[in-house]
């Protein structure tokens, strides 16, 4: 189970339709399972996709969960007309790897009601139905996720914010580490969709003065902290703020300045790859954590830690919506948004706590410690529950 190694299976798809493509990426298998979501991104790539289902594994590994990593993906616009015809023929498409192994959830671009809909229209069941057919008690299993789906936390489903809430705790275990008080740090976040949105939330929560958040129409900003639940409350489906809601002290500009902003956190959660060698030098902050996936080029992460920059990797950053649907599935959690979030800290702050004390004991970057101990947990994983699905039903693992 090397991390070198070749993924497991590689598909590209042809919409009969529009004639655009989509694609689908096993990583690897993992007790016969793989989980990773599916987005909707013009331009997107075959090559991108599997980075994405890469990732997929190494998140799967840095929170213990028993499966590999997969990734989908569809190369239209998903504010496109023929957008949700092209993902329900997808679906389609694709039932004979969610019915084999394959669990999906909501992504960039990619809504998880709209998700239910087309999974309920093409007769799939569930996005994660894989997961609950080896869950040992599918019903019961149905019963918890189609409960936790149902919770709301001050308007936004708990499946919407749960990933957010672990982003936030990411950065106030980088911070603990390092002994700052997260009280006196600004943020600034990229992306206002359902990741960034709840990030941002739960950073303010903790006493982080968010100052710039960007969607797609550009930046606003406050050097004395936005106010984050208005912006929330204003934004579309799709994570754009309403500019008729902002006071008058707020601020727009370009949304190609984000990287200047004078903050200590800086938060890229929409779209890979925005963080490059070209222009990591502009980088302002001095904690980089990674709310959407592959949002730092390889490169740009080395250049940032030479420059003194942490960054916390995507797949341990933004893993708690990924690990809280496997706790849920096994009955780790139930339907409690109060729950769900204990665990999420607790699992949140070992995790990024063990990954920086083994960066500072090696003296490597903190990617490089979290691969390291993903891996570790993967061939373990892989070792005890083979990559083909057993007889035997799923166990709850500890967390």
């Amino acid at each position: 189970m090397a991390a070198t190694s070749e993924p497991r299976l590689r598909v590209i798809w042809t919409d009969p339709v529009t004639g655009r493509k989509g694609y689908a990426v096993i990583d690897r298998w993992v007790n016969g399972l793989a989980g990773g979501g599916t987005r909707m991104r013009k331009g997107i790539t075959l090559e991108e996709v599997e980075r994405l289902a890469r990732t997929m594994s190494y998140k799967n590994g840095a929170f213990n969960l028993p499966g590999g990593g997969a990734k989908g993906g569809l190369d239209i616009d998903p504010e496109d007309p023929e957008a949700r015809g092209m993902l329900s023929r997808y679906v389609r498409a694709m039932r004979p790897l969610y019915r084999s192994g394959w669990g999906t959830a909501e992504d960039l671009g990619v809504t998880q009601d709209l998700l239910n809909q087309v999974f309920a229209e093409q007769g799939v069941g569930m996005t994660v139905q894989a997961m609950l057919d080896r869950s040992g008690n599918p019903e019961a299993a149905r019963r918890r996720i189609s409960n936790a789906l149902a919770v709301e936390v001050e308007g936004i489903g708990l499946a919407d914010c749960i990933g957010g809430y672990g982003v936030a705790e990411a950065a106030a275990a980088a911070a603990e580490h390092r002994g700052w008080d997260i009280s006196r740090l600004r943020a600034v976040v990229q992306g206002f969709g359902s990741m960034g949105g709840s990030t941002a939330r739960y950073l303010q929560r903790l006493g982080v003065k968010v100052v710039a958040v960007v969607d797609a129409r550009g930046m606003v900003l406050n050097p004395e902290g936005l106010d984050v639940e208005e912006l929330l409350r204003s934004r579309s489906p799709l994570g754009e703020v309403d500019r008729t809601a902002l006071r008058s002290e707020d601020e727009q500009a370009p949304g190609d300045g984000w990287l200047e902003v004078e903050a200590e956190i800086l938060v890229p959660a929409a779209v890979a790859d925005v963080i490059t060698i070209d222009n990591a030098d502009r980088v302002r902050a001095r904690l980089l954590v990674e709310a959407a996936n592959i949002p730092t080029t390889p490169a740009a992460r080395r250049r940032l830690h030479e420059r003194g920059v942490i960054v916390i990797p995507d797949y341990v950053a933004n893993g708690a919506a990924n690990a809280w649907w496997w706790w849920t599935i096994l009955g780790v959690v139930e339907a409690d948004a109060d729950q769900a979030f204990r665990q999420v800290a607790r699992v949140m702050r070992e995790t990024v706590g063990r990954m920086l004390e083994l960066a500072d004991a090696q003296r490597i970057p903190p990617v490089e410690a979290a691969d390291r101990l993903a891996m570790q947990n993967l061939e373990r994983l892989g070792q005890t529950m083979g990559e083909d699905a057993p007889e035997t039903p799923l166990q709850p693992l500890s967390a």
